[in-house]
């Protein structure tokens, strides 16, 4: 069946059911940013294969809302599906409510599936269309009709981590959570977040791709604590600890019963942003809500010092993975044909050497040349192309490992570069060090990092288009709140403990692009009369290719810093190479 065919489809039944206006957005039950293949709606209507984005499906028009990383991959996709794109002008605003405000008339319906749609976006449409007479119909699917091959839910083994990994036990944090409860008046809290659960419970699966998390749902109180799961995914053993943690285990698909059953004198703790709307319809009418952000969340944004430590000792063996496979990439380019996807899956195999690999954090971003000017590019067979010794390569890819999560880009000369190339590449590198040698008073948020790692771009009138930096959970989700660098004024500040990637970039469509990005660690700096002052130790451990670099465009310091660090680099993975890997890694981080 056709995309059109399934578009066809949808408003037959759109039709049938006396509805204007179909919502599908890019979520699953538990409002996650990467979806089990049950769940990846836009993709079968679309073709769309971005992990953000929102359809929007009338009687004359399907569009994809999307931002500005996905522009020109969604126009490729798109062409011949009977969607349209429409280009976000906010990187994840639901614009696209707005345009259903002047496009419905008072009477007409928008349907959803309230599964797939979060209370906070809900209640949104709610205010925004509802007030103006719009009936909104959240029991929807309009795609299980047309997806005759539907995929099954994922019923991959489940495993507990070690303490020794994960530096506290069940117990503590459940108790940490406890304790918020308690300070924010509720008697229930519902987790619906896979990584928040995930972290709580010290529990990791393979139910989303590149996400070591495990479907399943958690309710806590101060006496209890349910995790709803599909039991046969754990062992005997992991069953047995988790009961000794206090935990009772019960169905996946029970929590709606269980919700409804709650008193109705209760107060129930959920995060707006990451509960679905038909779970918080079975909430009690006359129960207590607190709406707000989940204990978990910020807690796991936190590492502690073994997550801190066990992280710097991943860094390590993704460091040895990347000398390894970028030598063999100089070394066999122009001998072997070394095409995007190739290259994706030896660099894999060399990760896969390292001891506690799981797989990949995210699908590799390989560009060469115009390809790397798409921030979310991903090799199809037909697009891949094979590299030659000449122009821009860039490649963005990381690791999961039982001991934390790499995400990792750089950007290395195959030859003959022009001014441009090597003024952009030269930019980005300088925000990059800008950004990630910050110093900063506490209580500073992640919009003025952004502005911080932006400015050397600003000074020569070059922009980029997607956010400076996202927290990385600790094996765990390669994307992980609340904080991020981005221009949006989010009300969160930079804690010490958390982990955040700073990457810049500069795009010429058509034409090459360029990131450039390590993880950091927020750390102290120093007290004094002023404040007390927090700065970034840089975690990732891989080279920074000098060729590009125009060094007239540096200042001192960014001298000193790239030298000091690719040194360190050296120093790091030495141990762990063999002679000639070493050799090989010491003419690359020569001094400039």
């Amino acid at each position: 069946m056709s995309h059109t065919d399934r578009l066809a489809g949808i408003r037959q039944q759109m039709q049938e059911q006396g509805v204007s206006a179909y919502i599908i957005p890019s979520a699953d039950p538990h409002m996650s940013e990467y979806l089990p293949d049950y769940y990846k709606g836009i993709y079968f209507a679309s073709g769309f294969t971005g992990s953000a984005g929102t359809l929007v499906i009338t009687p004359d028009f399907a569009g994809l809302w999307t931002d500005a990383r996905y522009f020109e991959q969604a126009e490729e996709q798109l062409a011949g599906s009977g969607f349209e794109l429409v280009k976000l002008k906010v990187q994840h605003s639901p614009e696209y409510i707005q345009w259903l405000a002047s496009r419905l008339k008072k009477g007409e319906t928008v349907a959803f599936d309230g599964r797939l749609m979060s209370l906070q976006l809900a209640q949104l449409l709610q205010q925004q269309l509802g007030s103006r007479g719009i009936q909104l119909a959240g029991q929807h699917d309009f795609l299980n009709a047309v997806w005759a091959d539907r995929p099954s839910l994922p019923t991959a083994p489940a495993f507990l981590l070690d303490e020794k990994i994960t530096g506290k036990s069940a117990e503590e944090k459940l108790q940490e959570v406890r304790s918020a409860l308690k300070a924010a008046g509720a008697d229930f809290h519902l987790i619906s977040s896979l990584d928040d659960i995930a972290w709580l419970f010290n529990l990791r699966g393979s139910d989303v791709k590149a996400n070591p998390v495990v479907l399943s749902f958690a309710l806590i109180s101060q006496d209890k604590a349910i995790l709803f799961i599909d039991a046969a995914k754990l062992t005997d053993q992991d069953k047995a600890r988790l009961e000794k943690a206090g935990v009772t285990l019960q169905a996946y698909d029970a929590v709606a019963n269980v919700l409804s059953q709650l008193p109705a004198s209760a107060t129930i703790f959920l995060d707006p942003k990451r509960t679905c709307q038909a779970l918080f319809e079975q909430v009690p009418t006359h129960m207590g809500v607190v709406q707000d952000t989940n204990p978990s969340t910020v807690l796991k944004a936190v590492k502690n010092e073994v997550e801190a430590a066990n992280t710097r000792i991943t860094m390590v063996k993704d460091g040895v993975a990347l000398t390894r496979f970028f030598k063999w990439l100089e070394e066999n380019l122009g001998k072997l044909e070394i095409t995007e996807i190739s290259l994706a899956d030896q660099l894999r195999a060399f990760r896969a050497e390292q001891d506690g690999f799981v797989g990949e954090s995210f699908d590799t971003i390989a560009g060469y040349r115009e390809h790397g000017a798409l921030p979310h590019y991903k090799a199809t067979p037909e697009s891949d192309v094979p590299l030659k010794a000449e122009g821009l390569f860039l490649l963005d890819s990381g690791g999961q490992y039982q001991t934390g999560t790499t995400d990792i880009t750089r950007v290395i000369s195959l030859g003959k570069l022009t001014e441009e190339e090597k003024t952009d590449y030269t930019l980005v590198l300088k925000g990059m060090i800008d950004g990630s040698t910050a110093r900063f008073p506490k209580g500073t948020r992640g919009y003025q990092i952004d502005a911080i790692t932006r400015k050397p771009l600003w000074d020569h009138a070059r922009n980029y288009g997607h956010g400076t930096g996202h927290g990385v959970g600790f094996f765990l989700n390669v994307h992980e709140g609340p904080h991020v660098f981005n221009a949006t004024p989010t009300p969160i500040d930079i804690e010490l403990g958390m982990i955040t990637s700073v990457e810049p970039g500069i795009y010429r469509p058509g034409r090459y692009g360029i990131r450039i990005e390590n993880l950091v660690l927020t750390v102290a700096d120093e007290v004094n009369e002023f404040a007390e002052f927090y700065t970034f130790e840089t975690l990732t451990q891989f080279l920074i290719d000098t060729a590009p670099v125009n060094k007239d465009l540096l200042e001192p310091h960014h001298i000193q810093w790239l030298n000091s660090y690719n040194q360190g680099v050296v120093e790091k993975l030495g141990p762990h190479l063999s002679a000639e890997e070493l050799a090989w890694l010491k003419e690359k981080a020569k001094a400039i």
